[in-house]
């Protein structure tokens, strides 16, 4: 059953409210273009993310899809999200101490701190907040938070929450302003089928940092992660001498996920520009359980273990765990060392750029420098002529002093 309490009382948010136009058609923004490549400029088939207009008495409006234009009347200060990638997005724009609310707190707290510690004066805790993975919608009233950053559409899959639910505490506490099914460009649920939009993970982010009015942090982050992906695309090797590669989760050897890496989606944002062969070559599908003995027909050259990072998770076990099997033990990643840790797929733009960074130097050694030993803490400290981007220069821009 629905909840339906009525709150008839006096919102302080009047002033916050949907433009009412919803995003039109056209093709699916992040589509089109070069598929290695995470671009900032938004497809030409989608409306343009640079239209944030301001009024005459300080108000302004973003637009992003499914939500469409919708209407500010001064940044926000508190940011609700429930997934990471929004977390971090907020984060980048200086604003990771103002969320009120994410999927797992303490769980990515630690992991996001791995990398954090590597920027310069920049720190982060998200410990202790409130856990919105399925959030309820008198919560929601009593964060009375000043955006909700999350996609309405994905909330409306739980069985607790539908439009009228959206609607309500979009009108009562504040807007939605954000995007998840374009994590694998999976099918919206009717209500929000019409016109749905895809974007990359940038392409979103350069919509959020119009709706926080940072555009110039979006565009000096954006420009990092251009001359990233410059690096890494002038360097790849040649198809024919790149690696198979495999992403794999698993709490035990028991029941292990394969996760694709060059399909459509940000889930693929630190993967599909590396281009390393799919060692499944098609036949696996992303969240698909796979054992030893398929993974070794597939014979990765590289496995890449999600959650590596994580404090809390042993990856000399997961290391051992494979040697240990008598068919594991057999896998060409195995026998040559290259079992390597990964962070998550729901990831920021400053995740992004860490993760772009490790992966080219997982998967292509000689081309971007060896990735160092690796086994627990936070990302082990590269030397600085081998370094992908300038730490400095991006705790700089999430400080604001840039």
């Amino acid at each position: 059953m629905h909840d339906r309490t009525t709150h008839t009382a006096p919102t302080r948010r009047d002033y916050v409210k949907y433009g009412g136009a919803v995003v039109g058609g056209g093709l699916l923004a992040g589509c089109t273009g070069d598929a290695n490549r995470e671009s900032t400029t938004p497809s030409t088939d989608s409306e343009p993310a640079d239209g944030s207009e301001a009024t005459e008495d300080g108000s302004y409006t973003a637009s992003i899809s499914p939500m469409g234009e919708v209407s500010f009347d001064a940044p926000p200060e508190t940011v609700f999200t429930r997934l990471t990638h929004h977390a971090g997005m907020a984060f980048a724009l200086g604003r990771g101490g103002s969320i009120t609310a994410m999927h797992a707190p303490d769980y990515y707290d630690g992991l996001w701190n791995q990398f954090v510690d590597r920027l310069p004066g920049v720190s982060l805790d998200w410990t202790g907040l409130y856990s919105s993975w399925e959030p309820s919608k008198e919560k929601l009233y009593e964060l009375d938070s000043d955006i909700h950053l999350a996609d309405p559409a994905w909330i409306t899959k739980q069985d607790n929450w539908d439009r009228a639910d959206i609607d309500e505490i979009g009108t009562a506490v504040s807007p939605w302003f954000g995007n998840s099914l374009s994590d694998r460009h999976a099918e919206p649920p009717a209500d929000y089928a019409a016109g749905y939009e895809y974007y990359t993970l940038w392409e979103q982010f350069e919509r959020v940092a119009e709706a926080f009015q940072e555009q110039e942090r979006y565009e000096a982050l954006a420009a990092i992660h251009d001359d990233l992906l410059s690096t890494i695309e002038a360097n790849l090797p040649a198809e024919s001498e790149r690696p198979s590669a495999v992403m794999l989760a698993s709490a035990d050897i028991e029941q292990i996920y394969a996760y694709t890496l060059d399909t459509p989606g940000f889930l693929t944002a630190h993967t599909r520009p590396l281009g390393a062969k799919d060692a499944f070559e098609g036949a696996v599908e992303s969240n698909s359980v796979v054992d030893f003995e398929m993974l070794l027909e597939a014979d990765p050259d590289v496995v890449l273990l999600l959650g590596g990072f994580e404090p809390e998770t042993s990856l000399p076990e997961r290391r051992e765990a494979f040697r240990n099997d008598p068919v594991g033990s057999e896998i060409t990643a195995v026998q040559n060392g290259r079992l390597y840790p990964q962070g998550a797929r729901y990831q920021g733009p400053i995740l992004n750029l860490f993760q772009l960074e490790m992966t080219a130097k997982q998967l292509y050694p000689d081309a971007f420098g060896a990735w160092p030993s690796y086994d627990e803490g936070p990302y082990p400290e590269i030397p600085d002529d081998e370094r992908l981007f300038d730490r400095q220069r991006v705790a700089d821009i999430i400080n604001g002093e840039f």
